[in-house]
């Protein structure tokens, strides 16, 4: 055993540190129960195991110098790069969670500290007392539409204030939505899937994060933006509200795919939530709506009010090209027959026909119905002088058109 100096902000402390070689570091890194009880950095003494991912491990742990209980997240993608590379992960996890910590939001899991320990990083984070978005899609099958726009609320909030601060999520997905027992909603692992298209800290064939919460830009391999952040948020409120991912095949190709090409099934469980999701959906990032304009129809939503904003964004129903879509060609043929010269025309299968002639049978219902109009008129009037001739109302006279 050796011992290194390690430099976390301004303090300064003795770590131990295996050996670096593959022989003493992998019971670290493959045994759970082995890595109970560690003390990292002489500080952070490592519980139980409480929730694991595509890029590591997260533990329950206790700060023994401030005495409050944290999570500690380790990056166990670091023992599929190079030693060169390392030092790289490293630096880049340390600028991804610097920028975390600029995001003061009270909807964003803060960031504690980073610290190096068996070759890799590990980040020491806020204890979320809870369960996230994922589990609770698991365990209750769909969360219910207003408390889906609630949560979808305070999660678009704390994306606001990254964006606002110049980061990106870029892993926005119901596993990474924590759900805090006092009812607070959280959002948590800002940063980590910044690493994602580094080729020299991922396996072949392996895609860093779930694929079903990737925007169509990003599977196409273009540049993410706060849209695409936008994006994933609606794909994770449509699996809040259905209870699947909107997206998932049987395959990470058939899921790409249809994330690129196919529109989702119309959710039967959004209610006022529907055309929010479908807004976000969009294929195309200048399509959706802005994170203020979205913000403002969840909280609509959240009230169990349907945003009448969104329904500009959702799409209208697809149709054959030079055709006009069945509604369309109804609505105009009815205008123009109410406006031509010769009346109203009969609407057919959305055309217009000559204006329809009156049948003989059809045109002596009309003239019984006049005639019925009239006698009932005459007979309101008669009732009205009685009743003014005797003072009082006879039992079932008519008077002011109400039978009494």
């Amino acid at each position: 055993m050796r011992h290194i100096e390690v430099s976390v902000g301004p303090l300064w402390f003795r770590a131990r540190r295996s050996l670096p070689t593959l022989t003493l570091s992998r019971p670290l890194r493959g045994n759970v129960n082995q890595s109970q009880g560690l003390l990292l950095a002489g500080r952070y003494r490592l519980g139980e195991s409480i929730g694991r991912g595509g890029m590591g491990r997260v533990w329950r742990a206790h700060d023994e110098v401030l005495h409050r209980a944290v999570a500690v997240k380790e990056l166990t993608a670091a023992q599929y790069v190079q030693e060169a590379d390392r030092t790289v992960l490293l630096a880049r996890t340390h600028a991804e969670a610097r920028a975390a910590a600029r995001i003061n939001h009270p909807a964003v899991v803060t960031v504690h500290d980073v610290l190096e320990y068996d070759d890799r990083p590990w980040i020491v984070m806020e204890l979320v007392e809870g369960r996230s978005l994922a589990d609770a899609v698991r365990e209750e099958g769909r969360v219910d539409a207003v408390e889906a726009a609630r949560i979808g609320l305070w999660t678009l909030k704390a994306l606001r204030a990254a964006h606002a601060a110049g980061v990106l999520h870029r892993d926005v997905k119901p596993g990474n939505v924590l759900l805090a027992r006092d009812r607070r909603i959280l959002l948590t692992d800002f940063g980590i899937a910044a690493i994602e298209g580094d080729s020299t800290i991922t396996r072949t064939g392996e895609v860093v994060g779930s694929v079903d919460y990737l925007a169509p830009e990003r599977v196409s391999g273009a540049n993410p933006g706060p849209a695409s952040d936008l994006w994933a948020l609606g794909a994770t409120l449509y699996t809040a509200v259905e209870g699947t991912s909107p997206f998932r095949r049987t395959s990470p190709i058939g899921t790409m795919q249809a994330v690129v090409t196919e529109e989702p099934a119309p959710p039967a469980h959004a209610g006022a939530l529907a055309p929010v999701i479908s807004a976000l959906l969009r294929k195309d990032p200048a399509a959706r709506p802005t994170a203020a304009e979205a913000e403002h129809m969840l909280a609509e939503a959240a009230e169990g009010r349907r945003p009448n904003t969104a329904q500009a964004y959702v799409p209208t129903q697809a149709h054959a090209p030079g055709r006009r879509p069945a509604t369309t060609a109804r609505r105009e043929a009815a205008t123009a027959a109410e406006e031509a010269p010769g009346g109203p025309h009969t609407v057919v299968g959305g055309h217009a026909s000559a204006p329809a002639r009156p049948a003989g049978k059809a045109s002596a219902r009309a003239g019984r119905r006049r005639a019925d109009r009239r006698g009932c008129a005459a007979r309101r009037r008669r009732g009205l002088r009685l009743s003014a001739g005797h003072g009082r109302r006879r039992p079932g006279a008519v008077h002011g058109g109400d039978r009494r």
